[in-house]
């Protein structure tokens, strides 16, 4: 292998690596974005679908069942806390 050809490979090995970086970037930034918009809309309306519903400021409004499911939410908590311990 001649010092042209030696030379032409790490300038291509170094592009192939930037390249791939470069696939890496974007594909965390279209992550985030499903995370932060389409997974959230997605889990709000199941909610939606399974008779949870927000209040005007996104906060769960609780009745009936839902009231009892709240309360179950808070003991969970403190049973992770006892077995813990």
């Amino acid at each position: 292998m001649t010092t042209y050809e030696t030379l032409d490979l790490h300038t291509r090995v170094a592009r192939y690596e930037a390249a791939v970086e470069e696939l890496r970037s974007a594909h965390q930034d279209v992550r985030v974005v499903l995370q932060d918009q389409v997974l959230y809309e997605r889990w709000h309306q199941l909610g939606a679908d399974l008779g949870f519903v927000t209040g005007a400021n996104g906060s769960p409004v609780t009745t009936g069942q839902q009231h009892d499911l709240q309360g179950l939410n808070q003991q969970i908590p403190q049973m992770s806390e006892s077995w813990a311990s």
